[in-house]
């Protein structure tokens, strides 16, 4: 949270269409890289952020949130899954995000039900295509600042990634205040880069040895039987356990 990157990724009001608008946060599996997601989406509506959905509660969505707190502000998130990446396609993905948003106004937005509307007339009810909900979420992120929070990208198939990047090039193209915030594996870094490079920053998620004693310092001074710890032992914690570690 105290890193340049991701100060100058939360920041609105920047030209451009949506400079620098994605941060990609990629690691080796074990990292950490879940942990510092998300998992809880919040929309603002200038009073408190209000829970839509949950599963862990994480250091950014924590942090996005506080940024939000009485503002007219939205934050959505989405969480791929290996074990249900045939379900989870561009659309259903894309659509998830603009419930999200939709489901924390309150009420459907005028232009949305508009085009809503539009589609069951003239198709006999048909529900809302990739390029329609595009359009959709071009219309509630250019309107209002709001944060897209993706976790583990890499879960996603090559081909439905595709489509997404494509799709959040559409949608940050005409929502300059629109943020994007993704984590992954490394090996999908050179796909981001070449579909969203423009507006991509990224930044390697690992541990580090100061972390590692920080972690063992906390849960030290937590230890619910502190008078049989020796000091000897305790000095003994913290020298071999960051020795040992390893980045997983």
């Amino acid at each position: 949270m105290e890193t340049e990157e991701f100060k100058r990724w939360c920041t609105f009001g920047g030209e451009g269409g949506g400079d620098k608008a994605v941060l990609f946060c990629y690691g080796n599996p074990g990292v950490g890289k879940t942990f510092i997601r998300y998992q809880v989406s919040f929309q603002g509506d200038g009073s408190e952020p209000v829970l839509t959905s949950h599963r862990h509660s994480s250091l950014v969505v924590d942090s996005l949130c506080d940024r939000i707190r009485g503002q007219n502000s939205a934050l959505t998130c989405f969480y791929f899954d290996f074990a249900a990446r045939k379900e989870q396609t561009a659309t259903s993905m894309l659509g998830s995000l603009l419930k999200q948003i939709v489901s924390g106004t309150g009420r459907i937005p005028e232009d949305i039900w508009r085009a809503l509307r539009e589609l069951r007339e003239a198709v006999s009810g048909r529900r809302p295509q990739l390029g329609d909900i595009v359009k959709m979420l071009q219309l509630t992120t250019s309107s209002q600042p709001t944060y897209m929070v993706i976790d583990a990208l890499d879960e996603c198939t090559a081909m439905q990634r595709f489509r997404l990047f494509d799709s959040m090039e559409e949608i940050l193209q005409r929502s300059p205040r629109a943020r994007l915030f993704v984590t992954g594996r490394p090996h999908i870094r050179p796909e981001i880069e070449i579909r969203l490079g423009t507006r991509l920053t990224s930044v390697s998620v690992g541990p580090t040895r100061d972390d590692i004693i920080g972690f063992l310092r906390i849960r030290l001074r937590e230890d619910e039987t502190p008078d049989a710890m020796d000091p000897c032992l305790k000095a003994e914690i913290l020298e071999k356990i960051p020795e040992s570690i390893s980045e997983m």
